[in-house]
Formats: C-alpha cells, structure tokens, sequence
C-alpha cells in the first residue's frame, strides 16, 4: 500500500462520522487541506484569486451535483481531471465574453494541453490522496491502484485474491466512501474550519448543497 495513505493513526481503518468519534479532527483536516489544495491550484493557474474562488466554487457545485457518476466511471482521477479542466475552460470563455475583446482569442486562452494538463492531474491527485487517507485502508488502497496508478483491474484482483465481479464490487463501495469524502470536502470552508462556520464561503457551501438537492 502506498505509504502516502497511511497519515499516522489518524484513521484506524474506519471512515468516522463528522459529528464525533476520536478521528473527527483529523478527517476535518484533510478536507480542509484537500480544499485548500485546489484552491492553491487554481490560484496559480488563473492568477486571479477571485477568478480561483468562483472556478472552485463551479467546481463544487459540478462535483457535488454529478458525484453519483462515481459508481460508473473508468478513474476517479479522470473524472475530476476532465470536470476540473472544462470548470477552468467555461470560466475562461465566460470571462472572455464578459470583456467583449475585439480581437478573436488564440488556442491558447483556452490551452488545457500537455504542461498545464500534467499541473492539473498533479493537483487533482494531490487531493485526492488527501482525500484518501479518511477511507478504510482497503478502500483507499483500490483506489490508490486502479484510479490514480492505474492499474489493470485483473492483477488488483489477482492480488486481493477476489474474482473480477467482487472486485468491481468493493471498488464501487470503495467510490461511494470518496464521494462522501468529496461532496464534505466540496462543503469545507478553508479558512475557518469545516462546515459549522457561518462566514460567506460556507453560507456559498450551502448553497451550492441545496441547488444539488433541488437539481436532484
């Protein structure tokens, strides 16, 4: 198992309600740092704070509004990867509008190629394992190898001694446990805690929650 998983004796092998028990803490602060994460992402990439704070709360919204996707989809990595990107390249396009240019952007404005892609995906899984050390180690560990090594389902298998099918099984449970994680963290305000904050950002966060529900 990846050694990045295992942060101390913060998760004991269980996934810990938000409302108490002895890792409570420690969940809260991996979301935390996993939203901050992104955030920092975003920051560089945009150069504008605010510009970063409206594409990352798009992209909550997106997460949260799509997360039951998670049960189907080939990486979990691919997926945030490609929703964070096409979040960044709306935001781009809206912006360029907004400012009614003249001239026709370039390609490039909305360039998400090779280099720009690469710092993508490193932010994405650099969140993700954040993410990952408030799963169970089994869970995490699926994850780990199929979504963000990817690895060929066969020889995980192989290697749980499973058959393919209780495979598939345990990797959708082990999904339905990050998107848990995801949609808290997509709530997670940054600068004052996790979600019992009553600042703007986590008023947004609410927000954002119930326009998922009413979508749903």
């Amino acid at each position: 198992m990846n050694p990045e998983l295992a942060t101390k004796d913060t998760i004991e092998g269980h996934s810990p309600d938000l409302a108490g028990g002895p890792n409570a803490d420690a969940v809260r602060q991996a979301l935390t740092e996993s939203h901050q994460r992104c955030l920092s992402y975003l920051r560089r990439r945009l150069g504008n704070v605010d510009d970063a704070r409206d594409v990352m709360q798009s992209f909550m919204l997106r997460a949260i509004d799509r997360a039951d996707a998670l049960r189907d989809v080939n990486t979990v990595r691919g997926w945030l990867s490609r929703l964070l990107a096409t979040t960044i390249v709306d935001h781009q396009r809206s912006a360029a509008r907004r400012r009614q240019r003249e001239t026709v952007m370039g390609p490039e404005f909305f360039d998400t190629g090779s280099a720009s892609g690469a710092e993508l995906e490193v932010a994405v899984c650099a969140c993700l394992h954040q993410l990952l050390a408030t799963v169970k180690p089994d869970y995490a560990e699926i994850i780990q190898r199929i979504d963000l090594n990817e690895e060929p389902r066969a020889t995980v298998a192989a290697d749980f001694g499973l058959s393919l099918a209780t495979l598939t099984v345990r990797l959708h449970r082990a999904r339905s446990a990050l998107k848990k994680r995801l949609v808290e963290m997509c709530l997670t305000c940054p600068e004052h805690g996790f979600m019992d904050c009553g600042c703007d950002t986590a008023r947004q966060s609410e927000l954002l929650r119930a326009a998922a529900s009413a979508r749903g």
